[in-house]
């Protein structure tokens, strides 16, 4: 995810990275350049057809309202997979707390089990919505083992398990309560409801039909924009249709880029940061 003052609004206006959609562009506003320069050459040189901006004024409108709900839509499952991350930091911070508060001081290996499976859940988590698998990133011991990690199609459900299996443990000992373990529990599985919000909104894109058709209409639209524009603009057609197209086509590019927030792509969300963050906190809190 890209850090940046968004005060700073006028040096924005001039900054370019490898995300920007006008490098994605370049090479498709290339050819439409030569397109339009093409029509609107033969259309003033050796035609006599008149046109108007009537048709396109109309259906420019329509677009917009579909570009606004694409791009709301879009954003919506950004902000929702967001706010899945706090929750994730919420939740491992209050499960931390209150394993310190149950726990004596002197039971170092079981705090330190929770602070390295709650650290090694988030870390996974990550991993598993980017269909990855990063060994270096996860603790392993006798807790859980590397083998154990590499058998794993679904590594977040093992840690899970475990922390289950060891909060059973301490309740049988009577370390705690049933109240404690209660409370514990409803935090494990608040970790559960997480990763199963962001597996539904990866795993759950905008419809088909829609994406395809919005496709479809921005590429008539574009297309014929140059034969209602060539008689009132001329030359100036070029430029103005070249923008038009930018625009449109770059509404579509970074919706398609924020519905699925969890990858690595400049506007997706900072997970590493986050999940840096959360380590960080339980070893404050735990060890």
């Amino acid at each position: 995810m890209i850090k940046y003052n968004p005060k700073d609004w006028f040096s924005l206006i001039f900054e370019f990275h490898k995300s920007d959609t006008l490098r994605k562009m370049m090479h498709i506003l290339v050819l439409y350049a030569i397109y339009a320069f093409t029509f609107v050459y033969l259309k003033i040189n050796h035609t006599n057809l008149t046109s108007n901006m009537a048709i396109h004024s109309l259906i420019g409108i329509v677009l917009g309202l579909l570009l606004v709900f694409r791009t709301n839509t879009a954003y919506d499952r950004w902000w929702e997979g967001r706010k899945l991350l706090g929750a994730l930091v919420n939740t491992s911070r209050n499960l931390a707390l209150k394993v310190d508060t149950f726990l004596p001081k002197d039971a170092v290996e079981k705090r330190k089990f929770f602070a390295e499976m709650i650290s090694n859940y988030c870390f996974s988590m990550k991993s598993h919505l980017r269909n990855t698998k990063i060994a270096s990133e996860l603790i392993f011991n006798n807790n859980l083992t590397e083998d154990e990690f590499n058998k794993a199609d679904h590594v977040p459900n093992i840690i899970a398990k475990k922390i289950y299996a060891e909060t059973k443990i301490m309740y049988e000992e009577s370390i705690i309560s049933d109240n404690i373990y209660i409370t514990i529990d409803d935090q494990v599985k608040q970790f559960t409801d997480i990763v199963g919000g962001c597996e539904r909104i990866k795993k759950t894109p905008i419809p088909y039909s829609y994406n395809i058709f919005l496709k479809k209409f921005i590429f008539m639209y574009t297309m014929t924009l140059p034969f209602g524009m060539a008689t009132t603009f001329e030359y100036l057609t070029i430029p103005i249709t070249l923008f038009v197209l930018y625009v449109l086509v770059s509404l579509e590019l970074l919706a398609e880029e924020i519905e699925d927030p969890f990858g690595e792509d400049a506007n997706d969300l900072p997970l590493n940061d986050i999940c840096n963050t959360i380590k960080k906190n339980l070893d404050e809190i735990l060890i």
